[in-house]
């Protein structure tokens, strides 16, 4: 059973859409989020010139998910000083440091190569790193530390607004929906966040005329990505895809134009509009 937690998010100018710095009131892990256009005012907080990892985040318009780097660094505001001078993609960095001081360069070496790894193992965010590092050696009674830290580290994340490493779970067969076809069957849920499509999903090969180019875009990406690949006469979902919508699903599905609220159904037959709308 999940125990309670107390948060405090901290919003140093007032605004809830600008900087906020989050943490767990039994802890000394700091996140500080930071949205690009601030970052000159970030800069006048003492936290940034720490030792920390950090974690860039956006998300293009014509991308099926939003998108991540990783990084590392003993001055995290200088090196988010050079990201804004080199990298493109980012509206947002969420940097985490310790408000005792307790990381080292080994420290954040493992807590990079940790969160590379849980970021492509989730695959709700695509990676921007180039490679995934080795593995850092730590002994082992540091790195069982640094995994507990993870925990703080995800769920700070994830309250502010970025679930990069929650992973995606099956529902209850109760909870479970289905969009069938021509040949094709798949499975979902609906959740906070959009529409779940699960992995081993099929969708149509073909394209109806109706189906709209941002559907069509969409599954051009999903298939470049490998998220989407051919299966003898169908596409196979190899991971689970949360799309924003159950429209944008069913139409991933299809092929074509769709009403998902109306075409994802509960095994009793019932749609996801007469369960979730009505």
């Amino acid at each position: 059973m999940a125990l309670g937690k107390t948060i405090q998010i901290y919003l140093p100018d007032g605004n809830p859409r600008s900087i906020r710095i989050a943490e767990i009131t039994s802890r000394t892990i700091q996140a500080i989020l930071i949205p690009r256009a601030k970052l000159d005012d970030a800069a006048a907080r003492d936290e940034l010139q720490s030792v920390g990892i950090y974690f860039l985040i956006g998300n293009p318009d014509e991308e099926t998910r939003p998108l991540l780097y990783v990084g590392e660094a003993e001055d995290c505001l200088v090196r988010l000083r050079q990201h804004n001078k080199g990298k493109d993609f980012w509206t947002q960095a969420i940097v985490i440091v310790s408000r005792t001081g307790y990381f080292t360069k080994s420290h954040i070496k493992y807590l990079e190569w940790f969160f590379i790894d849980e970021a492509r193992k989730v695959a709700r965010y695509r990676l921007e790193n180039p490679t995934t590092p080795a593995q850092p050696y730590v002994p082992e009674p540091v790195q069982a530390d640094l995994e507990d830290i993870s925990d703080t580290i995800k769920i700070l994340v994830s309250t502010l607004g970025h679930p990069i490493f929650d992973l995606i779970s099956k529902p209850q067969k109760k909870d479970t929906l289905f969009c069938k076809g021509e040949g094709v069957s798949a499975e979902g849920e609906f959740r906070d966040e959009g529409f779940v499509v699960f992995a081993g999903s099929t969708c149509k090969v073909g394209e109806t005329k109706t189906i709209g180019k941002w559907i069509a875009s969409i599954r051009t990406k999903l298939l470049e990505e490998g998220i989407l690949e051919e299966d003898g006469s169908v596409l196979k979902f190899t991971q689970d895809h949360i799309f924003s919508s159950p429209s944008a699903a069913a139409g991933a599905v299809l092929g074509r134009s769709a009403n998902g609220w109306t075409l994802w159904k509960y095994a009793d037959g019932k749609t996801l509009d007469e369960v979730k709308r009505q």
